[in-house]
């Protein structure tokens, strides 16, 4: 099993390795490998010897946060970042299906903790007060471990959740050996060195935070800022701040248009000093990609999704590259093949669109507790990604639409059918549909159409709104609502969804 911090804590002790925005501290990859064999030591004396217990962390970015990760790899354990912007019976479920052995979390989401913590024994529940320094004084005294328990590189060490089609949430394993590629992948596209800077305030419960904007550099050597939040405003200021001197910065296509909107012109022109801005969560409209390298300012596109980490991204070296193949997410990775497939099983020639297809060392070995869609998503080696793409002429992939009703907003995926489920709890509605449409602000949002029962029933946009958000996270429920005498059906009694989208598109001019 790969250690990249202990690695770095003896060829360059004194290196700055994490810079947490919060609390100011400065750690050295020197103090980052003590910070992680004590935790993992502490894991150890908790768990006992037993390996692959999950360890459920509900928190916002903190250095604390990315040290953990590595302490229970070291351990032998598996690390389990939970979203904790779903709503408590959301996790709920999560919780059910990791059936964790240990839970950090921080008092903010005490109630998203409570599933794990009464079935967890004193002793491996923990609290996370101001930075984690309660946790750290805590293990102090535990015997620290510096090279993993487990040396085996196909083992599990992250377990992060994504949904299926149905909806239903899936634990995507992540080994030693795919992290590693992972982020091998990402570093050789965006030429990340010992003296790059990242900006890490992505999630670091969604691969692109976890693995993209902090694993990577630490794998390399470099330098992570860790920050709790997005803010259009103090995330460019960060970028801009010169004693910092980020190079790299990671985001999703949401945010990118938000910094372009919260800033003045001139202002934006100023990032052109960093090497790359990469984006990916969702497809980035050419007009917007343009309009970054205009401004001298080389902001890319890339595709990845939790099952294969970093997989694709657009060279960053030549603007004009750049502005000519907008809306392009670039070249396969280093360590993966792909191809585009035909629905009868044969590839699809140059421009025709059909399904991606990858194969690489940084794919998923399957989900967790899902053995039959584990089988499903797989063919002969090849991982069936469900996304819609094509390639042209000079071998540049694009991403042209996803295959199934998902849509993307704000860099989180939503699936219609969990919303329908939702809805279908009120007595006043028939009938519903969810579909996605295009939004300036988050991508996607929702469009919900409502069928109610009878005439003498009275039902408002706003009740719909809020009953969607007292049962499911907030930005699952639609920002559109649309009454409605009907749905369009297909003969064997489907809704016809893509009409819905025409219907919807067509109003909206």
């Amino acid at each position: 099993m790969s250690d990249a911090i202990d690695f770095h804590a003896k060829t360059q002790p004194e290196k700055l390795a994490i810079l947490d925005l919060i609390s100011g501290e400065a750690i050295s990859y020197a103090e980052a490998n003590e910070r992680i064999a004590k935790l993992a030591g502490m894991l150890r004396e908790r768990l006992g010897d037993k390996q692959g217990e999950r360890v459920v962390m509900l928190s916002r970015n903190s250095s604390f946060m990315l040290l953990a990760q590595f302490a229970c790899a070291r351990a032998g354990h598996i690390f389990v970042p939970l979203n904790w912007r779903l709503a408590p019976p959301e996790v709920e479920k999560l919780i059910a299906d990791a059936a964790p052995a240990a839970v950090f979390w921080q008092p903010e989401f005490e109630d998203h903790a409570a599933p794990a913590v009464k079935n967890i024994p004193g002793d491996c529940s923990f609290i996370i007060e101001g930075d984690g320094v309660n946790i750290l004084v805590a293990a102090k005294e535990a015997a620290p471990i510096y090279l993993a328990i487990n040396a085996d590189a196909n083992a599990p060490i992250i377990l992060l959740y994504t949904s299926g089609t149905s909806g239903r949430a899936k634990g995507v394993i992540i080994t030693s050996s795919t992290a590693l590629y992972s982020s091998l992948n990402y570093g050789l596209s965006a030429e990340v060195s010992s003296s790059s800077v990242f900006l890490c305030d992505m999630p670091l419960f969604h691969v692109a935070g976890l693995m993209a904007a902090s694993r990577t550099p630490l794998l390399y050597g470099a330098t992570v800022l860790v920050s709790p939040k997005f803010d259009p405003v103090v995330s460019v200021q960060n970028l801009l701040n010169e004693e910092y001197g980020v190079t790299h910065y990671f985001c999703v296509t949401q945010m990118a248009a938000m910094m372009r909107a919260n800033n003045p012109p001139e202002t934006i022109r100023k990032l052109s000093r960093l090497q790359v801005i990469q984006t990916g969560g969702a497809p980035n409209p050419p007009a917007a990609v343009r309009q970054w390298a205009a401004d001298g300012v080389p902001q890319v596109d890339g595709f990845g999704m939790t099952e294969i980490g970093s997989a694709f991204s657009m060279p960053h070296h030549d603007l004009d590259v750049i502005k000519k193949k907008a809306g392009s997410v670039g070249f396969p990775a280093f360590c993966m093949r792909a191809k585009v497939m035909k629905p009868d099983g044969t590839e699809a020639p140059t421009g025709e669109v059909g399904e991606l297809w990858v194969k690489g060392p940084n794919v998923t070995p399957g989900y967790w507790n899902r053995p039959e869609e584990t089988k499903a998503a797989f063919e002969d080696g090849w991982f069936k990604t469900g996304d819609s793409a094509r390639v042209d002429e000079d071998g540049h992939y694009y991403i042209v639409d996803r295959t199934k009703d998902m849509y993307i907003s704000g860099g989180e995926n939503v699936f219609p059918v969990e919303v329908e489920a939702a809805l279908a709890e009120m007595s006043e509605i028939l009938d519903c549909a969810v579909i996605g449409v295009p939004d300036e602000r988050w991508g996607e949002v929702g469009v919900a159409y409502i069928l109610l029962k009878g005439k003498g029933e009275t039902l408002s946009a706003e009740d719909v709104i809020a009953h969607v958000k007292s049962r499911l996270a907030a930005f699952k429920a639609p920002k559109h609502v649309e009454f409605v005498e009907e749905l369009p059906r297909t003969p064997s009694g489907k809704v016809q969804k893509h009409k819905l989208k025409d219907q919807w598109l067509a109003a909206q001019g």
